[in-house]
């Protein structure tokens, strides 16, 4: 049985994973580097160690990432993705830098992506995803002016993307899927809606049983356990309430066995660890009260003691766990 998580090697992988270029997986992920950064801050921060960082260099590289309409791409020169927009929002919060950040300018593009429909693009060559439509809603609310779209709209589409087993789909008719139902049920939480989840245990039903007999968690029936998952799922789950229906134990037991001890959580047990994975794994640890990790929001997946400093810690938690943690 897995117990320790092993946090010094943790810090100190993350802290090396931008200055690593010899290594592979720096290049083949060059495109979603500003998210790279925003993950690795987040995991930081729930381990207590985010003044570990170079904010300056950081702050530098994601004002390179602003495009000309007003949002922000993966990396330098690249063009403009709401993912990569929020994420480079992110960054700048977790950096206290918030006042760097042209409102107006983002808000003005995000606007200009939403359909009629209440569905967003996610850029300029219109692929419609509900992760954008919780990004939309995420950044709008970040920036304090829910008003910039037709809010709405944007919740009405997202409740129609709900099927039969009480998941949540890319788009009205998809399949359910883990990573789209916590897009769905985030976005409900921040625009103050779950009333929209006309079946909430329906959906908990479908979100427990993606815990299988090892304690992890899958995104879809007779898929493989797979880390991120202990941040979709039990967000969604934490958001609802309903947190206590799965085993936080027998997850906890997965996540620990998936680390690596030179640093890093992987997918799963024996796999190469990264970033995107350990922070989520972390978050997965802190939903599930791990000891000595700072508490993360479900909704906005990022610190509670940030979203308290600027006054979004105000989604009400009826889950054993939030009555009882510490939100600062």
């Amino acid at each position: 049985t897995h117990t320790t998580l092993y946090r010094e090697a943790h810090v100190s992988y993350i802290n090396s994973c931008n200055s690593n270029k010899e290594d592979f997986a720096y290049w083949v992920t060059e495109h979603l580097r500003i998210s790279g950064f925003y993950w690795g801050l987040s995991a930081l921060a729930l381990l207590g160690r985010l003044d570990d960082t170079d904010r300056t260099s950081i702050l530098e590289f994601a004002a390179s990432c602003r495009t000309a309409c007003g949002g922000y791409g993966g990396n330098r020169g690249h063009d403009a993705h709401l993912l990569y927009t929020l994420s480079a929002i992110q960054v700048y919060f977790l950096c206290e830098a918030e006042d760097r950040l042209d409102v107006d300018a983002i808000l003005t593009w995000v606007k200009s992506l939403q359909h009629e429909d209440g569905s967003f693009s996610g850029d300029e060559w219109g692929e419609i995803d509900t992760r954008f439509s919780y990004i939309a809603i995420s950044i709008v609310h970040l920036l304090k002016r829910p008003d910039a779209i037709n809010l709405q709209a944007a919740v009405d589409y997202v409740g129609r993307c709900q099927n039969f087993d009480g998941g949540f789909g890319v788009n009205p008719g998809s399949e359910s899927h883990a990573g789209q139902t916590f897009c769905c049920v985030g976005a409900l939480a921040i625009a103050d809606r779950l009333d929209v989840i006309t079946d909430p245990d329906a959906l908990g039903w479908w979100l427990c049983e993606r815990q299988l007999p090892a304690g992890g968690l899958n995104g879809r029936p007779e898929k493989l356990p797979d880390v991120c998952y202990s941040w979709w799922v039990v967000s969604s789950l934490s958001i609802l309430g309903r947190l206590d229906w799965i085993s936080g134990e027998k997850l906890q037991e997965f996540i620990l066995a998936c680390q690596d001890s030179e640093g890093g959580i992987a997918d799963r047990p024996g796999d190469v660890v990264d970033v995107y994975h350990t922070f989520f794994g972390i978050g997965g640890l802190s939903m599930t009260g791990y000891p000595d990790l700072v508490a993360v929001d479900p909704a906005f997946a990022m610190p509670c003691p940030l979203l308290k400093r600027i006054g979004l810690l105000t989604h009400a938690r009826s889950d054993p766990y939030f009555k009882t943690t510490k939100q600062a």
